[in-house]
């Protein structure tokens, strides 16, 4: 089993979810690994470090952190790096000593990503110049504005601009984590460690911050998860279970039985 380095960088007074939550799916993801024992599989060690000298980081909601060490103590190369938040003071510039660092290590990183407003350093960097980027919706505007050059979308879930990733506020920074563990060990396992986290659904990037209808999609195999992406795209097609089943080529009564198998629910309960 390979490990990867995954670091989480606990940004002062950020909000707790934009730090833990992507911790959470990484050791879950883990956990998951170790059961299975898969010989090619990807784990993660997870390391949570602190931007500045106090190691003690204290998030908006009073939550205190204890990081293991400094950004800037780390020496091993770092797979995934990702910014959990940013200070809800929206002082964009408060953090000079992590965008030098960023400035100088970055090249050297296969992944960056930055949960909800931690985007801000990342573009503070330079790094989103030219680049999809996405954010907390309340900041996307502010974003936009501040960095002329990135081309910021304000609507997905998250966003991946070649190996630079950045998500909607909070919780998205566990569809972010989700993806990452979606690309090293496949969409099974990203699907396992969301119900462990007893996770409605794993939404995908291009889900909208605000959504008004979130469908089941639980689906690991074809052709029902092909059939999933084909009704959330059309949801004012005939969605009956006679069409459903034509659509993937079964007998009604073979589909339903297939779509329960997979999903644990019929198609009437969902849709």
């Amino acid at each position: 089993m390979r490990t990867r380095s995954v670091v989480v960088i606990a940004m002062p007074n950020a909000m707790a979810l934009d730090i833990i939550c992507p911790s959470d799916v990484f050791h879950n993801a883990n956990r998951m690994m170790a059961m299975d024992k898969t010989a090619n599989a990807v784990s993660y060690q997870v390391t949570i470090v602190s931007p500045t000298k106090d190691l003690n980081v204290v998030t908006s909601s009073g939550l205190v952190i204890r990081c293991e060490k400094t950004i800037y103590e780390i020496e091993s190369r770092i797979d995934t790096l990702i910014i959990g938040g940013f200070s809800m003071d929206y002082n964009w510039s408060s953090q000079p000593d992590l965008v030098a660092w960023l400035k100088e290590n970055y090249m050297g990183i296969r992944r960056l990503s930055a949960v909800c407003i931690g985007a801000f350093v990342l573009a503070e960097a330079g790094l989103l110049e030219s680049k999809r980027a996405t954010t907390h919706w309340l900041n996307a505007e502010d974003l936009k504005n501040k960095y002329k050059g990135i081309l910021v979308n304000t609507d997905p879930i998250f966003v991946k601009d070649q190996n630079i990733y950045t998500s909607g506020g909070a919780t998205a920074g566990i569809d972010l984590s989700l993806a990452l563990v979606e690309e090293d060990n496949g969409r099974e396992m990203a699907l396992r460690v969301a119900k462990v986290l007893v996770l409605y659904l794993k939404r995908p990037g291009n889900q909208s911050q605000f959504s008004d209808i979130l469908l089941h999609q639980e689906a690991t195999k074809k052709p029902i998860y092909d059939l999933q992406q084909w009704i959330k795209d059309n949801l004012r097609e005939d969605l009956r279970v006679k069409t459903l089943a034509e659509r993937v080529f079964m007998s009604e009564r073979n589909f339903a039985r297939v779509f329960y198998a997979e999903i644990g629910m019929t198609p009437c309960q969902i849709y």
